[in-house]
């Protein structure tokens, strides 16, 4: 992806955020960034062809730990391989995670171009997206902070501001109240906040030695620290558990001078409610965006989605959002779209499974789903991918009884192993050491029954594991 005649920049994408708002399709274990909610492509997956030119080098992805193999499934899918994922062991907003960046490119050279930017946007027109990075390039290599504000098209609240005074930044202003968002809009030199930065890493290190030197310290020590596990790289817990949870603006960019700001002019969402996507998507003649299996009567200005084929329908509604996956139905005005985090929180508050778990659950081998469940026992289907396997384990409280409904399946039970076709079934004791794998070329699905006094996920011994999930 570089030239040798340009300095290439380097890539860093935050993919650590959870998506409440976009609730109950995003959930903590698998956030709108994964999801394919505009296009055929996950939000990661579009940031990602983004930056494919010349001008950019090979990307990295600073992610949470829990959400390491979606990403490199999502990068796998798409013939492209990652420069780094960085595992962040606990979120500590983005300035630590900018500061990671910084040092990581600077370990090859001080002088190196960072960019760091979102992984969940939506900007339509990449070549004008590029155009405008690459314009930042000479004052970032020259030792200034970089910001990209994205030019207002309407007086916002949702996001933060900058202020400018041609392309000095003259500060940054928090979400605002509605009189002064219409009053920024009316001045012409405030742009939205979109959290794109470009920087040279030696000027970030310094601005961090400046400002934040408790936070330099502890990442440097993180990243000394730091494991390499397959293919990603893990930050040490504790050193990186240590620093502030504290958000680049308020870190450094309030702080530092001589900061610019490029406009990016160009179609930009964050997606950061509903609302936002049908402000984007295509709409019929009543106002309507639907997705999945819905039928509309008399519904006008509304978004219906529905997932894994649960008949979703609408009478007499206007404005409204319903949106309809297997386990969960959130129903709200688009004027409310906003609060649709509350009902997360409120969810927390309760532990129930729905605020973070969606009912398949993806692992670095496929997936399981749960079907059914009643006391002492439940139901689950099983994907595994061709030519992966499950960790060689034994659970302490329950036996197992797979079904395969189609595929191929090996499995190891005790010291037997043995293939099971389509039809074909075993049977797993309490205790009983067992792996299953998938040794064809297509996925393998399997009913999965379990019985016993405990059914929890964390009933688990684990003994050998192709992802290095022993010590997770």
């Amino acid at each position: 992806m570089s030239t040798s005649n340009t300095q290439s920049i380097h890539p860093y994408i935050l993919s650590g955020g959870s998506g409440t708002r976009l609730w109950p399709l995003s959930r903590k274990s698998y956030p709108k960034q994964f999801l394919k909610l505009v296009g055929d492509d996950s939000l990661l997956q579009q940031t990602i062809k983004r930056l494919d030119g010349a001008a950019f080098a090979q990307p990295s992805v600073l992610a949470n730990n829990d959400h390491r193999f979606i990403i490199a499934e999502q990068m796998q899918a798409m013939g492209i391989s990652a420069r780094d994922i960085i595992l962040e062991p606990v979120g500590r907003n983005t300035a630590p995670a900018a500061l990671i960046a910084a040092l990581r490119a600077g370990e090859e050279d001080p002088n190196a171009l960072v960019l760091l930017l979102p992984s969940d946007h939506v900007i339509k027109d990449v070549q004008k997206f590029q155009d405008t990075i690459i314009s930042g390039a000479s004052e970032a290599a020259n030792g200034h902070l970089v910001t990209y504000g994205i030019t207002p098209t309407a007086p916002e609240t949702g996001y933060g501001y900058i202020e400018t005074s041609g392309n000095d930044v003259v500060r940054f202003v928090e979400k605002p109240a509605r009189k002064k968002a219409e009053k920024y809009l009316a001045a012409g030199n405030f742009y939205w906040n979109a959290g794109i930065f470009l920087y040279r890493a030696g000027t970030m290190i310094d601005a961090f030695a400046a400002h934040a030197p408790s936070i330099l310290e502890n990442c440097r020590k993180a990243l000394e620290k730091a494991d390499h596990d397959l293919d990603f790289l893990r930050l040490d817990q504790a050193s990186y558990g240590a620093c502030e949870s504290i958000s680049l603006d308020y870190a450094i960019m309030e702080k530092a001078k001589g900061i610019k700001c490029i406009p990016l002019s160009t179609e930009w969402n964050d997606l950061g409610a509903w609302s936002a996507i049908w402000d984007v998507m295509d709409k019929d003649e009543d106002g309507n965006v639907t997705k999945g299996d819905t039928v509309l009567h008399n519904t006008t200005n509304s978004f219906v989605h529905s997932t894994h084929g649960t008949c979703l329908t609408t009478v007499g509604l206007d404005n409204v959002l319903a949106i309809a996956t297997k386990d969960a139905i959130l129903l709200a005005s688009k004027d409310h779209a906003q609060d649709v985090k509350i009902i997360v929180e409120k969810l927390q508050a309760e532990e129930r499974s729905e605020a973070t778990e969606h009912r398949r659950v993806y692992r670095p081998w496929g997936w399981y789903e749960q079907l059914s469940e009643g006391e002492r026992f439940q139901v689950k289907a099983l994907m595994v991918l061709p030519g992966k396997q499950l960790s060689l384990q034994s659970h302490y409280h329950r036996a197992e009884h797979w079904v395969v409904v189609s595929g191929t399946a090996e499995v190891r039970v005790g010291e037997e192993t043995k293939l099971l076709s389509e039809n074909e079934s075993t049977y797993i004791p309490i205790g009983t050491v067992h792996r299953l794998g998938n040794p064809g070329k297509l996925p393998a699905m399997l009913i999965e029954v379990q019985s016993g006094s405990y059914l929890g996920e964390d009933d688990i011994e684990r003994y050998e594991d192709d992802f290095g999930r022993i010590k997770d």
